[in-house]
């Protein structure tokens, strides 16, 4: 039995790790690898990138990777001056020095910002890439961390602040906190100095639920007048992944239910919560839909929708937020993009689209200011495509008075990236290919500037489940691939929501295999239009796209030259025994269940694998991490000893550390890459 992989400490597996690792490094870390690994690490540290900046009171903040500075320091600019790269940024948090002076590898998350003293945050700080957080109090105006302040241990955890001197701490700190699936589950006022165990409890989600979490909306604090300008606290329950219940407690200790369908994506402000269906439980899956709150009422939720969003046949809305007196959305028609903002403040007001420069296949935003009580309706805009350096926009939404503007709102020319690679002749074309069942399955694919026709060497990436959409993306590491005569093919195949929620919902459970059948044809279809061969095509993905390129490499050998393997679930019998597993059951299915077990096993790759006397296999090269908390490394060890076991000869490498993610310092994260470049070289790029 290989069960013995599934204990970390176990010498054998330890044995196990540290030769297969080596045998990697003999066969992957050659003079062209350490090349690309130097490239790339050059490219994170380049200190001419685009600047998304973060503004609170009268500061802009930004967080910097260098050669100096590999993990990264949090620094700072004047708000009357422009975010450049060569402004006088001044360094608040040098992150390199913390870890030296602490003993101990942490990296940086982001941070939660107090809305009553905006100079005070919550350093958001993963041990080591993994899925535990420290939370640490901060002062950015005094630049360092406040004596005696908050400091959480690092547990699977999220924080909010309810005061200047309480924040609402979700932490998995024992097994009373946590759900069955790790993650925290009881919400908990927690003051400065105070032990989270013995903390009053404010909100408690099932032991059942993958977790809870909560936070504060305080209109006066955003400047709102009227009667209902008392803070109100608000409650999610994630029953599953997807799956959720929201909660209002306007002061009176009762959490009251909205009653909102639970297959939901949400955003909420002070007089509106903006919801998108994902089922037809209540309104026709797709639909965006906008509705007035009323937290101090007998119903919190008003009853009048309105419904911002059609749904259509490749529609789909993928971003959408609440400001403080707008909503903004934008909406995908098979996966061309537009931008749409709503005046809140009057009852009138139509949809307004913004106009987008020409080029962009993707856009994302996200507000200037880092709390949503603070500043004015401000966004940056985001446009970038596969071969378009990002550009970021203004979008003024309101005066200085805060104020809705009164003209129509475009969008101001800021800053755009440097190019980190020469795009001049290459090529991005969206196509489709023809899945089994004769679903049309759109993908891109980019051509570098010269090609063989049918010899073109191709990398796919795919991901397929929980409904995550992938987009257009400039990538200066997908552009080196591209430099060196590769193609990167990204694929939308069902299982994500990048056509709508319909996109989804036929893949869960029972319906996986139409995920995989749709990946295959994006291969097979590569081939009939003359681009290349099965020999020159590699697939890869990570996490379920790890499940992804497992399932290809067992089920459809044929159809690829190469498989690149990453933090892979490939267990499907067993990924329920880990915790975070748990939370995945209504994706995949419950493998105690025997219809599901039986389902599961048909195309589970650990289950799947054949002698190499029947059936040759492509070269496979799976990738973990020692630290990773969400899909235990034992996936890909177990999965690597069995393909050995059956005469294959996969290429196996366990990372000490980096996580699920993958995170660490620039040379680290480079260093991983340019190791499955090396593969990539040493199999689809070499005829």
């Amino acid at each position: 039995m290989d069960l013995f992989l599934e204990k970390d400490d176990d010498p054998r597996t330890l044995a196990f790790v540290a030769e297969r690792t080596r045998l990697s490094e003999e066969s992957l870390a050659t003079p062209e690898m350490k090349a690309d690994a130097e490239a790339l690490q050059a490219m994170m540290e380049r200190q001419d990138r685009l600047i998304v900046p973060t503004r609170r009171g009268n500061w802009l903040f930004d967080f910097n990777r260098s050669r100096d500075n590999p993990l990264g320091v949090l620094r700072r600019l004047p708000a009357t001056q422009t975010p450049r790269p060569d402004a006088p940024w001044e360094t608040v948090f040098d992150l390199d020095a913390f870890c030296a002076r602490d003993g101990k590898r942490w990296i940086f998350g982001g941070s939660v910002t107090c809305p009553f003293e905006p100079t005070r945050v919550l350093l958001r700080l993963s041990d080591g890439g993994s899925d535990l957080t420290r939370f640490l109090e901060f002062d950015l105006e005094a630049k360092q961390v406040v004596d005696g302040g908050f400091d959480t241990p690092a547990v699977r955890a999220q924080a909010s602040w309810l005061s200047r001197d309480e924040i609402l701490y979700f932490g998995s700190i024992d097994t009373f906190s946590a759900t069955q699936s790790g993650w925290p589950r009881v919400g908990r006022r927690l003051r400065r100095g105070e032990e989270p165990a013995k903390a009053d409890i404010l909100f408690e989600a099932a032991s059942t639920d993958v977790t809870g979490y909560g936070f504060v909306i305080d209109p006066a604090l955003g400047g709102h007048e009227g009667p209902e300008t008392q803070q109100f606290r608000v409650f999610m329950e994630n029953h599953e992944i997807g799956k959720l219940s929201l909660n209002i407690e306007n002061g009176d200790g009762i959490p009251r239910r909205l009653p909102l369908p639970r297959e939901i994506g949400f955003d909420i402000n002070h007089s509106h919560i903006l919801w998108l269906a994902k089922t037809d439980e209540q309104v026709p899956s797709g639909s965006l839909v906008l509705q007035a709150l009323t937290p101090f009422g007998d119903q919190p939720l008003g009853k009048e929708r309105r419904i911002l969003v059609e749904p259509a046949p490749g529609r789909a809305v993928h971003h959408f937020s609440l400001l403080r007196n707008f909503a903004v959305y934008s909406v995908d028609d098979r996966l061309s993009p537009s931008l749409y903002v709503l005046d809140l403040t009057r009852a009138d007001a139509e949809p307004q689209r913004i106009s987008l420069p020409d080029g962009i296949e993707a856009l994302y935003f996200t507000p200037l200011y880092a709390d949503l009580h603070l500043g004015d309706d401000t966004l940056s805009v985001i446009g970038s495509g596969f071969l378009k350096p990002p550009a970021r926009y203004t979008l003024s939404l309101s005066d200085e008075a805060r104020r809705p503007v009164s003209a129509s709102p475009v969008l101001v020319a800021e800053d755009t990236s440097p190019a980190f690679f020469d795009a001049e002749g290459m090529t991005s074309l969206l196509l489709e290919a023809s899945s089994e069942d004769g679903t049309k399955v759109p993908y891109h694919l980019v051509l570098p500037k010269t090609w063989t026709e049918g010899e073109l060497p191709v990398l796919i990436y795919g991901y397929g489940g929980f409904a995550a959409s992938l987009a257009p993306h400039y990538s200066g590491t997908t552009g080196r691939f591209l430099e060196q005569g590769g193609a990167y093919v990204q694929a939308y195949i069902r299982g994500g929501s990048e056509l709508g929620p319909q996109w989804h919902t036929p893949v869960k459970r029972h319906g996986r295999h139409k995920a995989y059948e749709d990946f295959v044809a994006i291969a097979r279809d590569l081939v009939k239009r003359g681009y290349s061969k099965p020999s020159r095509i590699a697939c890869t993905g990570g996490s379920n796209g790890g499940l992804l390129t497992g399932v290809m490499l067992t089920r459809y050998p044929d159809d690829f030259g190469a498989v690149w393997c990453r933090v892979p679930v490939l267990d499907m019998t067993r990924f329920h025994k880990f915790p975070a597993g748990r939370a995945w059951m209504d994706e995949y299915g419950n493998p105690d269940d025997e219809a599901d077990r039986n389902y599961l096993l048909s195309y589970s790759p650990l289950h799947q694998i054949k002698p190499a006397s029947e059936q040759a296999y492509p070269p496979v090269y799976i990738e973990s991490s020692s630290n990773d908390d969400r899909v235990h490394p034992s996936h890909a060890r177990r999965f690597a000893l069995r393909l050995e076991e059956a005469g294959h000869t996969p290429l196996f490498h366990e990372y000490g550390s980096g996580g699920h993610g993958g995170a660490g310092n620039s040379a680290e994260m480079a260093r991983r890459t340019a190791m499955g470049y090396s593969f990539l070289r040493k199999t689809i790029m070499t005829p």
